[in-house]
């Protein structure tokens, strides 16, 4: 019987990133020999065709650097164990023409050159080499990891959740589709819950998941149950902080609206909750975009947080700063930072309380920073973290989260990516002072989920600028 190997994202991730730097280090000394071959006239026929205007081996440093950039930027890197052959090929080649093109404009084009043809040659060279190179290299790691699969040596370890016909169904597919899927159990969507005489074996129910996700190394959750959506997002709520795959068994509304994605034609067909719009570059590109603007966002504003601290120590007791936990991407808390704007203890004797634009708790330097959403710069270290992005929902507390779940059970959908610092929720519904405000935004939030793209992001961000020149925050 194949021994089975749990599944590791980041040494997958580890062994793509390695193979890059080795094909990055060949592509670089086979360009050296072939200009060196041009450059002594062994290949073109004639002495002088260039003459090198760089140290060659700089490079051998920046250039995989460059390309480990590059490939990050193209969204190689986020599933490792979800390459496919014709994807590959795909995002190589494109990343490949960037690399090529960035050292062409970069290195080659400083370099004096008899005839301007021999620039083409060079580009060329560099371009199949690097695409070359980094497939045949990155080929070995995908065609050993779905053999692999296919002998059962690695598996996604699945979970069903649900003890009825459906779940039951779903794991009979599973078990004849050789995708790489291993349901290891069943776990009973409520204590106590009836089941199957097939359901085998139960493991557990679903308050048991944190304890047998550690035990049994899951992967992918299915849920399939046969009741209404309303248990469906109160499974998902428990799901989503244990960072694994959610799928669950479409019904007739998942169906017209087309929430099903084909990705395997022998399997059953499933609508994944942790799946995103954005595709991997996207992600990716979101991803370097918020470390990136966040860091020079703290440098270049860090005189006005100097000014804004002297103001609200100066015009009001207590700290400058005020941290608050908030639920982020997969459910997860963290503690929020912002500049201080109410007075110290405004929430002691009353309890969490939502804001309001005539707030009498407000310091008078806090309704400014608020007006110029000045109090949520510290914010930036939430995004340079990983805790926050620039554009995605407004983090709420576990308070008011409780609140609007009575109301909006499927609140659980926005923990598929990371809180924002501004959204189409806020624009939208403006300040949210109600419940039925907070429920709008969640709303708007929802539908940017499904539309979520690096146009939109722009879009929202060049609005939001547009409220804070305008001193329209609250």
């Amino acid at each position: 019987m194949a021994s089975h190997h749990n599944i590791n994202r980041n040494r997958q991730r580890a062994k793509y990133i390695c193979a890059d730097i080795l094909s990055a280090w060949c592509v670089w000394l086979l360009f050296l020999c072939f200009r060196w071959m041009v450059y002594e006239g062994r290949m073109f026929g004639y002495d002088e065709i260039l003459v090198p205007a760089f140290n060659f081996y700089t490079p051998l440093i920046l250039y995989p650097l460059g390309c480990l950039v590059i490939h990050y930027l193209s969204g190689f890197y986020m599933r490792p164990y979800k390459r496919t052959l014709v994807n590959d090929i795909a995002t190589t080649g494109i990343a490949s023409a960037i690399i090529a093109l960035s050292a062409f404009f970069i290195i080659i084009l400083d370099d004096e050159v008899a005839g301007y043809q021999r620039y083409y040659y060079s580009l060329l060279v560099l371009f199949v080499l690097q695409f070359v190179l980094s497939y045949v290299f990155r080929l070995g790691i995908t065609l050993s990891t779905q053999h692999a699969v296919h002998r059962g040596q690695i598996a996604y370890n699945t979970v069903i959740i649900g003890t009825g016909a459906c779940a039951l169904r779903i794991a009979q597919d599973l078990r004849h589709n050789n995708d790489g899927n291993r349901v290891i159990g069943f776990i009973a969507s409520t204590p106590g819950e009836a089941r199957q005489p097939d359901i085998q074996p139960l493991l557990g129910d679903i308050d048991n998941m944190p304890a047998l996700k550690q035990r049994h190394n899951i992967y992918t959750a299915i849920v399939a149950v046969d009741d209404d959506n309303t248990q469906l997002y109160k499974i998902i709520d428990k799901l989503y902080p244990l960072n694994i795959e959610i799928q669950f068994v479409p019904r007739i509304n998942e169906i017209l609206i087309g929430k099903i994605r084909i990705n395997n034609l022998s399997g059953p067909a499933l609508v994944s909750i942790t799946e995103h719009t954005m595709s991997d570059c996207e992600l990716s590109i979101k991803r370097a975009f918020d470390v990136a603007v966040s860091l020079m966002a703290i440098v270049v504003t860090s005189p006005l947080w100097l000014v804004c601290a002297i103001g609200i120590k100066c015009t009001s007791a207590g700290p400058v700063l005020y941290k608050q936990e908030r639920i982020g991407m997969h459910g997860c808390p963290f503690t929020i930072i912002k500049f201080r704007t109410m007075y110290t203890g405004s929430e002691a004797h009353t309890g969490p309380q939502l804001s309001s634009p005539h707030d009498k708790r407000t310091t008078a330097i806090g309704r400014w920073l608020r007006k110029y959403r000045l109090d949520e710069m510290p914010q930036f270290w939430n995004i340079l973290k990983g805790e926050m992005s620039f554009v995605g929902p407004r983090p709420e507390r576990k308070f008011y989260i409780d609140k609007i779940t009575q109301r909006a059970p499927y609140y659980c959908l926005i923990y598929r990516i990371r809180p924002g610092l501004t959204s189409w929720g806020p624009i939208k519904v403006g300040y949210t002072d109600t419940l039925d405000k907070m429920i709008d935004r969640l709303n708007y939030d929802i539908i940017y989920l499904d539309n979520m793209s690096l146009k939109t992001d722009l879009k929202i961000l060049l609005f939001t600028i547009g409220v804070i020149i305008k001193g329209k925050g609250q």
